[in-house]
């Protein structure tokens, strides 16, 4: 997935963005190659519409994986606990635009996922090493 979070994530996040909505989907730099979303969130707290920029594994059955690692941080990211309080969200994924219900996933549905997800994006297994936390893994699935 991503590498690490840089000291001015909103300044970052809000290049990120702007790049990706300018490309159809695609950024470069560090991030050239990764498979970005933009995911559109209700902050649990603020009530505040969010956009965020996420790695994401396809699952080849039209679902996506997102992983909460925040880094490698001690805490969740704030858009975990937004997903946790208001699981039916937007999402852009190239130039399309669709609400998904987000599923965070837990014991045996996550333990299966969680091989898969560190072998095709080795940050997030260095990111988990990192910290006592479980980084949270979400399932986005499509609503027609």
């Amino acid at each position: 997935m991503a590498g690490p979070i840089p000291d001015d994530v909103d300044d970052f996040n809000s290049k990120i963005i702007a790049e990706f909505r300018a490309n159809e989907g695609r950024v470069g730099g560090p991030l050239a190659g990764t498979p970005i979303m933009l995911i559109r969130h209700i902050g649990a707290k603020s009530g505040i519409e969010r956009v965020t920029p996420l790695a994401y594994n396809p699952q080849g059955d039209g679902r996506f994986v997102i992983v909460a690692s925040n880094g490698g941080s001690p805490t969740h990211p704030s858009w975990y606990y937004n997903l946790k309080a208001s699981p039916r969200i937007e999402v852009e994924v190239g130039t399309e635009r669709f609400t998904v219900l987000a599923e965070g996933l837990e014991g045996t549905a996550r333990a299966v996922l969680w091989p898969k997800v560190v072998a095709t994006s080795p940050s997030v297994g260095q990111f988990q090493a990192k910290t006592t936390r479980q980084i949270p893994l979400f399932v986005l699935t499509r609503e027609e």
